[in-house]
C-alpha cells in the first residue's frame, strides 16, 4: 500500500511531490478521482510513477492515466517522455510485453433489428473463422520471409493481401505501418512464436465484441467518425502482437539487463552511466546500439500487431456476410479508428515554450492528440484523434476524442480502458465462470469463450468502474467523449 505523500491539486488530478524519493527528475501526476483513489493507493502504481522519474532526461511528469494499476516497471496507464537531444532513454518496461496491444472500432450501416435471431449464429462464426484462445493458430499460413514483410509493412502487408482495402489503412494509427522497423533485430524465438500466430485472437483480456451505440454525446464528432444512430451496429477488436511481441520484450529486457547490476538498493549500469531504482526498468539511451535493437524489433512486433487485427477485421466481415446472406456493400463495415495503448514513439511537444522531440513511452495508455495536431487522419482532424475505451464485458465501452488540454499536460496521452482491480489469479478463486456467463446472459450479453478460466478471470468486478474511469479522463480534460457503447455479444480466447 502507498504510503508516501499525494497532494490533491484538483478535482482529478493528485501529485507526488519529488522529493518523495532519492533519484527522482521531475515529480509524478496521478490522473484520479477520490472513487479510484482507494483501489489505486493499494497496490504499487504510485511507486511506479516514481521510479519511472527517475529515469535520464525524463521531462514534464511521470503520469499515471485514470484506469492505472501496478504492472512490470512502468504502471499499467503509465506515461513518460524523455528527451531525446538530452540524454534521453528508452525503458522497454514503459511499452510491455503485449507491444501494441490495440483496439479498432468498425461502425457498420446495420441494426439491432438486423440481427435479430441470428446473434447466436453470428458469434458461432466469428469464433469459427477467427482462432482464439491460448496457444491459438493462425489460419493462413506464411512463410519466414511473408513474416519479415508482416514485420516490415504491418497492415499494408494484409491488405495487399486482400485482406480488406487501401481505405481501411487511413484509419489506423500510424496507417498500420510504423517506419523504421527492423525485422533483423527480431529474434528467430520471437519469429518462430509469432510464424503460426498471425491473424489470431489470443486469449486473457483480449476479446471480439459486436456492440449497440447506447447513447450519441456529440453528434457531429459521432457522424464525423461514422456512428450515426443509436441501435446501430458495431463491432470491437482487442489484441496485440501475440507471443512474438512477448519474445521481442523479454528478449530485450534480459540484453539490457546484463549491464546492471545490484548497487545497494538501486541497480547501476557503468555501461551507461546512471542507475534505476527498480531492475524492470532497464534502460538504454536513445542514441545507442541497444536503443537502436529495442526499436527497430519493437516497431516490428506493432506492425504484426497490425496486421493481426486487419485479418481479424476481414474474417468478421466475412463472418457477417455469411450469416446476414450480405455483400460488403450492404454491411457498410468501416474502420472508425484503430489505436495502440503499448508502445513508445519519437514525437515532438512543445516544452517550456519551444518544440522539442521526445520518446513518448506509453504503457496501457492511448495517444489522444486534439484537434488539428500531425498525425490524425485529414477527415479527423477538426474534431479530433478518436480514442477507444473499451469497459469490461458486461459494461459500456466509449469513443472519445482527444484534447488540446492533452496536448500541454499529458503529451496527448489518455487511459486505454477500464483498469483491473483484481489479478487474474484473485478473481479465478472469487468468480465462477459459469454464474458469470449466466448472469451476463440475462442481461441480454452472449458470452463465448474458448475457456472457462478466461470468463473468470474477465469478471466485470475484477475491473473498474468505467464511467468513473471516462469521467476523470472527460474531467482532466485528457479526452472526450462521443458515443457509448454496451456489449450483445463478447468473444474471449
Amino acid at each position: 500500500m502507498w504510503q508516501g505523500r499525494l497532494r490533491q491539486s484538483s478535482e482529478f488530478v493528485y501529485e507526488i511531490p519529488d522529493d518523495h524519493k532519492e533519484g527522482m527528475r521531475v515529480p509524478g501526476t496521478v490522473f484520479t478521482s477520490e472513487r479510484l483513489l482507494d483501489s489505486l493507493l493499494h497496490d504499487d502504481a504510485c511507486e511506479q510513477v516514481a521510479n519511472v522519474a527517475t529515469l535520464p532526461g525524463i521531462t514534464g511528469r511521470s503520469m499515471a492515466m485514470p484506469d492505472a494499476h501496478w504492472g512490470y516497471g512502468f504502471p499499467i496507464g503509465g506515461v513518460a517522455a524523455t528527451l531525446i537531444d538530452e540524454g534521453g532513454v528508452i525503458s522497454p518496461g514503459g511499452v510491455g510485453f503485449d507491444i501494441n496491444c490495440g483496439v479498432r472500432l468498425l461502425s457498420t450501416d446495420l441494426t439491432e433489428d438486423d440481427l435479430r435471431g441470428k446473434i447466436g449464429a453470428l458469434t458461432d462464426a466469428i469464433f469459427r473463422n477467427v482462432p482464439s484462445g491460448v496457444g491459438s493458430k493462425a489460419r493462413i499460413k506464411v512463410t519466414p520471409k511473408e513474416l519479415d514483410d508482416i514485420l516490415e509493412r504491418g497492415a499494408a502487408w494484409a491488405v495487399e493481401e486482400g485482406y480488406g482495402s487501401e481505405e481501411d489503412l487511413f484509419h489506423l494509427e500510424e496507417n498500420g505501418q510504423m517506419k523504421d522497423a527492423r525485422p533483423e533485430y527480431v529474434s528467430l524465438k520471437a519469429k518462430t512464436r509469432g510464424l503460426p500466430q498471425v491473424g489470431s485472437l489470443g486469449a486473457g483480456n483480449h476479446f471480439i465484441e459486436i456492440q449497440r451505440v447506447d447513447s450519441i454525446l456529440d453528434d457531429e464528432a459521432a457522424k464525423t467518425m461514422g456512428v450515426n444512430s443509436t441501435g446501430q451496429i458495431a463491432v470491437m477488436i482487442h489484441t496485440g502482437s501475440r507471443g512474438l511481441g512477448y519474445q521481442v520484450c523479454q528478449d530485450q529486457v534480459s540484453d539490457l539487463g546484463s549491464s546492471f547490476s545490484r548497487d545497494g538498493g538501486s541497480f547501476h549500469s557503468e555501461k551507461y552511466g546512471f542507475s534505476i531504482p527498480d531492475r524492470q526498468l532497464v534502460a538504454a539511451p536513445f542514441e545507442s546500439n541497444e536503443a537502436e535493437a529495442y526499436l527497430g524489433a519493437m516497431r516490428s512486433a506493432a506492425n504484426y500487431a497490425w496486421a493481426n487485427r486487419q485479418l481479424i477485421t476481414h474474417w468478421i466481415r466475412q463472418s457477417f456476410s455469411s450469416v446476414l446472406s450480405r455483400g460488403d456493400d450492404e454491411l457498410g463495415i468501416g474502420v472508425v479508428y484503430d489505436i495502440a495503448h503499448n508502445i513508445a514513439k519519437v514525437e515532438e511537444h512543445e516544452i517550456e515554450g519551444k518544440r522539442s522531440k521526445v520518446c513518448v513511452h506509453r504503457k496501457g495508455a492511448t495517444r489522444s492528440f486534439g484537434p488539428g495536431s500531425e498525425g490524425i487522419p485529414p477527415d479527423y482532424s477538426d474534431i479530433g484523434q478518436p480514442v477507444i475505451i473499451p469497459g469490461d464485458m458486461g459494461t459500456a465501452s466509449y469513443l472519445m476524442v482527444g484534447t488540446r488540454n492533452a496536448m500541454s499536460v499529458s503529451f496527448g496521452s489518455t487511459c486505454h480502458g477500464a483498469g483491473r482491480v483484481l489479478s487474474r489469479t484473485k478473481a479465478v478463486q472469487s468468480f465462477s465462470s459459469n454464474s458469470i456467463v449466466r448472469t451476463l446472459g440475462e442481461r441480454g450479453i452472449l458470452v463465448k469463450a474458448a475457456s472457462p478460466k478466461v470468463v473468470a478471470e474477465e469478471a466485470p468486478d475484477a475491473y473498474k468502474d468505467i464511467e468513473e474511469v471516462v469521467r476523470v479522463a472527460e474531467g482532466a480534460d485528457l479526452s472526450r467523449r462521443v458515443a457509448r457503447f454496451t456489449p450483445i455479444a463478447v468473444i474471449k480466447g
